[in-house]
């Protein structure tokens, strides 16, 4: 199961942009933590330096195609096989989707 975004990539190298976008994500990612971190947080460069390393892209998606691909072209018994053990393997969400694909053309 997957999704393609198609769209117009913009890549950014101002370093400004890098910074504050990786603000904005360390914030967006820590604020449930009960004692989120912050950049400041880190020796000034260090953070200078990753965010040297950066390659901050941005894309505008113009299509999503999403596609599933789970046995469907094989026999009933196959698609339930793999189907149970991807659910006893903890891949619930896959293993999940093949058992219905089984289940409706059984």
């Amino acid at each position: 199961m997957v999704v393609h975004a198609h769209g117009r990539v913009t890549v950014h190298d101002d370093e400004r942009y890098v910074r504050r976008n990786v603000a904005k994500l360390t914030h967006r990612q820590e604020s449930s933590q009960p004692v989120p971190w912050k950049m400041g947080d880190a020796p000034k460069d260090y953070i200078d330096a990753m965010v040297q390393a950066i390659v901050a892209m941005q894309i505008e998606i113009t299509s999503l195609v999403g596609k599933t691909k789970l046995s469907q072209n094989k026999d009933v018994r196959d698609i339930r096989g793999a189907g149970e053990m991807l659910v006893a393997s903890g891949e619930h969400f896959v293993g999940e989707a093949m058992l219905r694909v089984a289940a409706e053309k059984a």
